[in-house]
């Protein structure tokens, strides 16, 4: 029996969630949300551990698990915003450097052909430090913990390494490009 589709099962599995998370925020149902939460990331590792282990990678699955990450992140982010749990402007920070990110890459592309790349280390910690203040909004609207206190350095460490990893890219695709248009200078030689 072939199973190699559920990776992307578990994609769409976890692209399903997001609707019943964001209704359950906007009703203040926290301990419904930070348990939906945990299955979304439950399914996103082991999506991720089935893919590699077994070699059930699909140009499919390259789109979805992405497009399911951060398709949840923005999810949390705006409505956490909305209900006027995460302020604004760092949701909108966060949403610009993803929209910078993308539009980056767009143009890399047109301009330089494919970009081969992956996550740069940055932007690692940025996405960690943006699980963990949704996690931690959450938890303590539901339940009282963490501090405040905790979750306000959550959030400087979101808005910092938001800015960080987006320089960060603006870095590696200029070194990219500069080094694509040399060896086109050196092939028109």
């Amino acid at each position: 029996m072939n199973l190699s589709f559920l990776p992307n099962l578990l994609c769409l599995f976890r692209i399903a969630l997001v609707y019943p998370i964001a209704v359950w925020i906007m009703q203040g149902r926290y301990a419904e949300v930070l348990f939906l939460f945990g299955i979304a990331a439950a399914t996103d590792g082991l999506d991720g551990y089935l893919a590699k282990r077994f070699n059930w990678m699909s140009d499919l699955g390259k789109f979805l698990d992405p497009v399911a990450d951060k398709l949840l992140m923005v999810t949390l982010f705006m409505c956490l915003s909305i209900a006027g749990h995460i302020p604004w402007w760092l949701t909108f920070s966060v949403l610009f450097r993803d929209l910078f990110i993308a539009y980056g890459a767009v143009v890399f592309r047109w301009m330089f052909g494919p970009l081969h790349g992956h996550p740069i280390v940055p932007s690692k910690f940025n996405t960690l430090f943006q699980i963990l203040l949704c996690l931690a909004v959450i938890a303590r609207l539901g339940f009282g913990f963490p501090p405040a206190w905790a979750v306000t350095l959550l959030g400087a460490l979101v808005f910092v390494s938001t800015w960080v990893s987006g320089l960060g890219y603006i870095l590696a695709y200029s070194r990219r490009a500069v080094a694509v248009t040399r060896q086109r200078e050196l092939e028109a030689r």
